[in-house]
């Protein structure tokens, strides 16, 4: 399998195991109280209507024009996100298997990228106490390095997912939150895309992750897990930290860190090859 499927196949399943965990586990903390207007029900009417209705109320809850227009102005249905959400099967490969076939392809460039922003994660470690070879092992696993971070344009896919009727109260969160990550500055919507159900950046948040989590690490004003390295890497320590990661611990499979790792993504399969992956960066020359 090449580079690019096996990708491919990694933001898959992160989006399987990941993304309704960071989505479910953020909902509670940032859910405030709002008296917007009546929510469209989804599935209902034209899909127009449903996203003229969704307008109005996320003028309601305080996201300027600018910002709902840049946004929403001209999205569509999409129902090859609608074919994708419908398709996904129950993951069912063995530990071995999983990190075998992922770890391995890895190793080399994520050594190189564990010396190349050796200063920046020390720095990150030092912030947030998540060691280096954690989050080069996540940034590996999620996105190949930042190589292939999804071509679905965000808005379209959340704005689908969120009149679709299987999960529209969760989506509608994590659209109104992809428009606050517009509003605040920190990404256009032209430059919103990720994987199918709505993960955008390096390491792949929610929006509702994005706007929770993310952090300036590299000072310019805007919180890029698109395209800033630093930002990436200190946004998944400071997640991981936020959910009880314990400085100068290891991560073995029943310690605290680990439970924080299953914080990520709930698979267990996954979490550990996480661990393994750290690991073995952590002993390679």
């Amino acid at each position: 399998m090449d580079l690019f499927s096996e990708s491919e196949n990694s933001v898959r399943i992160s989006v399987m195991f990941g993304y309704l965990s960071r989505a479910f586990a953020v909902s509670a903390v940032l859910a405030i109280p709002a008296a917007a207007a009546p929510a469209a029900p989804c599935g209902t009417g034209s899909f127009q209507a449903w996203l003229d209705d969704f307008k109005t109320e996320a003028a309601a809850k305080g996201i300027s024009q600018t910002a709902i227009a840049s946004g929403l102005n001209g999205v569509t249905l999409d129902q090859a996100v609608l074919s994708r959400d419908r398709s996904q099967k129950v993951f069912s490969q063995s530990f071995e298997e999983f990190s075998g076939r992922m770890v391995p392809p890895r190793l080399t460039r994520g050594a190189n990228m564990l010396k190349q922003y050796g200063s920046v994660l020390s720095r990150i470690e030092q912030s947030y106490g998540v060691p280096g070879e954690i989050l080069v092992a996540i940034w590996g696993l999620e996105t190949d390095f930042g190589v292939n971070t999804g071509k679905f344009p965000t808005i379209r896919s959340l704005a689908t997912l969120a009149y679709d009727c299987r999960r529209a109260e969760m989506f509608r969160g994590e659209l109104m939150d992809a428009l606050r990550i517009i509003e605040r500055g920190d990404l256009a919507a032209s430059e919103m895309r990720g994987a199918w159900a709505g993960e955008i950046g390096q390491t792949q948040f929610m929006p509702s992750s994005y706007i929770k989590f993310a952090v300036d690490f590299d000072s310019n004003g805007r919180r890029d897990l698109l395209r800033s390295a630093p930002d990436v890497l200190a946004s998944t320590a400071n997640f991981l930290a936020s959910y009880g990661w314990q400085r100068g611990k290891d991560w073995e499979v029943g310690s605290p860190n680990f439970v924080v790792l299953q914080q990520w993504n709930k698979s267990d399969v996954y979490a550990k090859t996480i661990g393994y992956f750290a690991t073995q960066l952590a002993h390679t020359p």
